[in-house]
């Protein structure tokens, strides 16, 4: 058996890799000349995890070359990570997206907005892979030093129910808006659902639909979660 090795954690680039990366890592952006810089900054960077450092070498932070930015009122911090096929998207009557210092947004993330929804994300907040908050109605915010784990869903509205209507034609509705306070942590394939507030430090097990308030400090599991402890017990 062949052990095959390209990189990895003990590997350093060297000094001219680093000159390279840094040089083009200065000019990325969201437009079409940072697009290129982007792609070619991240020829030699290290993928997933290892890329997130592009986005700290300088306060422009790092949107990768394939990343889509289909909106109007994106507006990013210093040191901002959006990596590889995140999806930013502006439906009919979209708010603001804000991404503060330091957030990581990862791949096959998708943040959509419509209908007077925005979402805001605090500084040094993470967003991992394949995760979807998509606000109407009502916003989505995400407080500092939350961590989402991926394939988490935060939806800030529901569908009417009226009988005589098709669901694809019912109008939206909301309970409240989302609200993630600061510290929390949202473990892997939990839903988020409308007038939701997770209060700070509180901790969401893997899988976990909310449907209702999550006090702070609160460890809560299930369908429907419900807090079995608190982080201080």
């Amino acid at each position: 058996m062949r052990k095959i090795s390209h990189g990895g954690a003990g590997s350093r680039p060297g000094r001219l890799t680093r000159r390279w990366i840094r040089f083009w890592v200065r000019m990325n952006g969201t437009g079409p000349a940072g697009r290129v810089a982007s792609r070619l900054a991240a020829l030699f960077a290290p993928p997933h995890l290892g890329q997130v450092k592009l986005a700290h070498l300088f306060p422009r932070g790092y949107v990768d070359g394939s990343a889509e930015i289909y909106h109007s009122a994106l507006y990013l911090g210093r040191n901002v990570y959006l990596a590889p096929r995140v999806l930013v998207f502006e439906n009919t009557d979209g708010g603001p997206i804000t991404l503060e210092d330091k957030v990581a947004i990862y791949r096959d993330v998708i943040l959509e907005t419509g209908q007077r929804g925005s979402i805001q994300i605090g500084s040094g907040s993470s967003i991992h892979t394949g995760c979807q908050l998509k606000s109407y109605v009502e916003p989505i915010i995400i407080g500092k030093g939350v961590m989402i784990a991926g394939n988490v869903a935060l939806y800030s509205y529901d569908h009417g129910m009226a009988p005589d209507l098709p669901i694809r034609k019912q109008a939206l509705t909301s309970r409240g808006a989302i609200t993630v306070k600061n510290d929390a942590w949202i473990g892997t394939g939990c839903v988020i659902l409308s007038g939701v507030t997770i209060g700070e430090g509180a901790i969401i097990g893997g899988g976990s639909t909310v449907t209702k308030d999550i006090p702070a400090g609160g460890i809560a599991v299930g369908n429907p979660a419900r807090v079995l402890r608190y982080r201080h017990d």
